[in-house]
């Protein structure tokens, strides 16, 4: 009797508990990542992401994540933002992202060969419109296959809290 009244217990604490820990993170915008399949950024994959900006007064830091291994062969890499806003109207971002420092050690947290990075894009800045915005993201290395890259994704979080 006493372990079936822990047994049912147990699901509504683990629901309590993810509802604690998604509620802390309450400057969060959007955060979300896409995998790369068998880790290998190929040149034509467009990792796709939609989110909705609620106004134009709030400020937001905008940020790049990747997750990469050891076999990937670059110290940075460039990224394509394409943006279209709510409007309909588009526009580009190309940026260089540094992975390494100059003697070969990843930035960012790891654990054995893999290796997390969250990188600034934009800080400090309002969208212009409020509404859905569409962005594809794609590597721009110059590489048909670009390796090394396990996922990548953006977060986008109210200014001044991390």
């Amino acid at each position: 009797m006493i372990l079936r009244k822990i047994f049912f217990r147990i699901p509504a604490l683990l629901f309590l508990l993810t509802l604690f820990f998604i509620s802390c993170d309450d400057n969060r915008l959007y955060d979300e990542n896409r995998d790369i399949k068998d880790g290998v950024w190929d040149l034509k994959q467009h990792l796709v992401f939609d989110f909705d900006v609620p106004d134009t007064v709030t400020k937001y830091n905008f940020y790049f994540n990747v997750r990469n291994n050891d076999d990937y062969p670059y110290s940075n890499i460039y990224v394509f933002f394409r943006t279209t806003f709510p409007n309909g109207k588009m526009g580009i971002d190309t940026v260089e992202f540094p992975l390494a420092d100059e003697s070969g050690r990843w930035y960012g947290k790891g654990q054995g060969d893999i290796h997390d990075c969250r990188l600034v894009f934009k800080k400090n800045v309002r969208f212009p419109l409020s509404g859905k915005y569409h962005m594809e993201v794609e590597q721009a290395m110059r590489m048909e296959q670009l390796p090394g890259i396990l996922n990548a994704g953006i977060r986008i979080e109210r200014e001044g809290k991390k």
